[in-house]
């Protein structure tokens, strides 16, 4: 490779970008007024076969120039004017200018309007089907043939000439419409791929905007859940136990600092470039004594037992986080519908299999229809179901016996094969 060719630019050279330019132009005219290009294409091929008899030139190639000069004339208007149809009526413009084509031969005029039969066989090429353009070479061919046979020793000037014009029309026709479906199914493509682009980052947004909106129900859901009870326990021990009360109030600022600190970390994400944003670990598996101990703080009283042994390699962070937001958003429906008629209390077990891992949350209040349950318009349980699904995970809520609530979720601890 030498210089020069290191150095060439990549896209078209300017004369090529001009030639281009003039070309869409003229098409672009063409589409909008197909008429105004026929008439003018027919035009000049009538004033140019009149021209070629009123001039006497077509006695140069003539194999008989004493032929009429009013048969050539209206030879050569009847190959020339039917162009005007050209597209819309292909065949039938061959078939009108096959019998002055066999009189053409037959009189040995030989004119070259002839040839304008070229002009109709390319659009035919371009446009209709293989069949069509094979039944255009019968009609252009065979009256030539029969009217050379008039005088065989010329057929190299009456036949010979049509036969390479037709081919080469035909050829030129076929690598047009080659080029130009070609250059359609690019565009095709580039317009279906663009818009498989815009659908995935539609998808992919309403995706993003659905686990948002999961990880700020729960962690405002269950926030506010425990600010509520400290506020009411803190609300009945202010008459009876000041200081109970003042240590209500502090675990109240502790839980909405808390709560702030975890919303900017989220909205910082979205707001923030990725190198900025705050990476802050999302809750694990560890992190479920503190959760524990907050609700504990706001009034419920909450068991955890677990049975098995953990796996030498620790679940995915998606897992944990899972297991954890669970958790929380069953303790936080504990104490938003759990209902008041007696003490409530809760129990969580967190079990270990070889294969999965299970957690079962469950409460002794007295459910009623409210939001994220039966007969109500929350979106907790859906909220939870949609990240059980994103690990192949379930879950299963409902009353367990005529009382309580429970909330049973098992998770793979590896991605399934599908």
């Amino acid at each position: 490779m030498t210089d020069n060719d290191t150095h060439r630019p990549a896209g078209p050279s300017p004369l090529t970008g001009h030639i281009q330019r003039l070309l869409q132009r003229v098409r672009s005219f063409d589409r909008r007024r197909p008429l105004v290009w026929n008439g003018l294409l027919t035009t000049f091929w009538v004033l140019f076969a009149v021209l070629d008899v009123s001039s006497g030139g077509w006695r140069t190639v003539a194999v008989d120039p004493n032929v009429s000069e009013s048969l050539v004339l209206t030879m050569s208007v009847a190959f020339s004017a039917p162009l005007l149809w050209r597209r819309s009526h292909p065949m039938a413009v061959l078939v009108f200018m096959a019998p002055f084509s066999l009189a053409n031969g037959w009189t040995g005029a030989a004119i070259q309007a002839a040839l304008l039969q070229e002009i109709v066989v390319f659009n035919i090429a371009l446009r209709r089907p293989v069949r069509t353009l094979v039944c255009s070479g019968a009609l252009v061919l065979a009256p030539l043939a029969a009217g050379s046979g008039r005088s065989p020793g010329d057929w190299d000037r009456l036949f010979v000439p049509h036969l390479y014009a037709f081919v080469l029309a035909a050829l030129v026709g076929i690598v047009v419409r080659t080029r130009k479906e070609y250059t359609e199914a690019l565009v095709d493509r580039a317009n279906r791929l663009e818009l498989e682009r815009d659908q995935q980052a539609q998808l992919a947004a309403a995706a993003e905007r659905t686990r948002i909106a999961r990880e700020m129900h729960d962690i405002i859901g269950h926030n506010l859940s425990v600010i509520t009870g400290l506020a009411d326990g803190g609300a009945y021990a202010a008459t009876k136990n000041p200081e109970r009360a003042a240590q209500a109030l502090d675990a109240i600022g502790a839980t909405s600092r808390q709560a702030l600190a975890e919303l900017r970390r989220l909205l910082g994400v979205l707001r923030d470039p990725p190198d900025r944003a705050d990476r802050t670990p999302q809750p694990t598996l560890d992190d479920i004594d503190a959760l524990l101990e907050g609700v504990r703080s706001a009034g419920l009283p909450v068991r955890l037992h677990r049975r098995g042994t953990p796996p030498t390699v620790p679940p995915s962070p998606g897992r944990q986080l899972t297991v954890y937001r669970v958790m929380q958003e069953g303790l936080t429906n504990t104490l938003k519908h759990a209902g008041t008629e007696e003490p409530l209390a809760a129990e969580i077990t967190l079990t270990y299999r070889p294969t999965e891992l299970e957690v079962v949350i469950t409460d002794n209040g007295t459910p009623r229809p409210t939001a994220g349950q039966p007969g109500g318009t929350g979106q907790g349980i859906a909220g939870m179901r949609e990240r059980a699904s994103l690990y192949d995970g379930t879950l299963e809520a409902g009353r367990p016996t005529t009382a309580g609530w429970q909330v049973r979720l098992r998770l793979p601890l590896e991605d399934s094969p599908s």
